[in-house]
C-alpha cells in the first residue's frame, strides 16, 4: 500500500463545501481543514515594507483552506483531480489553488481501506 498526504490548499472559500464533497466521490472519507493566509497576503497586510504591493497581488484572497487528507494510493487522488476538472474547472486557473502528494511511510489511526465510506 502506497499512502500519501494529500494537500490541497483551496483559495477560494467559496467551493469548499462542494470540494468536500468531490472527496467524499472519489473514495476519500475523512480530512482534516485548516485556516490558512499565504504568505503574499500576510506581507502585503501585515508587515508595513510591502504594503504598497497589494495592487499586485492579482487573485489573492484573504485568506483560504488547507486540506490534508492521507489517501492509499494515486489512483484516488487521479479521480479527484477529474473530477476537480469537471466540476470546478481543476487547478489550471490562476488563484484557485494548489494540490500535492507527499509519501506516507508510516501512520496510526487511520480507518482500514476495507472499512472507508
Amino acid at each position: 500500500m502506497a499512502m500519501k498526504l494529500l494537500v490541497f490548499i483551496l483559495n477560494d472559500e467559496q467551493y469548499l463545501e462542494e470540494v468536500l464533497e468531490m472527496y467524499v466521490e472519489a473514495g476519500i472519507g475523512g480530512a482534516t481543514i485548516l485556516d490558512s493566509e499565504g504568505m503574499g497576503q500576510f506581507l502585503t497586510h501585515e508587515v508595513p515594507l510591502f504594503a504598497g504591493f497589494k495592487d499586485f497581488m492579482k487573485g489573492s484572497k484573504p485568506c483560504n483552506k488547507t486540506i490534508l487528507s492521507v489517501v492509499h494510493d494515486q489512483e484516488t487522488v487521479g479521480e479527484l483531480m477529474k473530477l476537480l476538472d469537471d466540476k470546478i474547472g481543476g487547478l489550471k486557473n490562476p488563484g484557485t489553488g494548489i494540490m500535492f502528494t507527499v509519501p506516507v511511510d508510516w501512520a496510526a489511526g487511520l480507518v482500514p481501506e476495507d472499512e472507508e465510506v
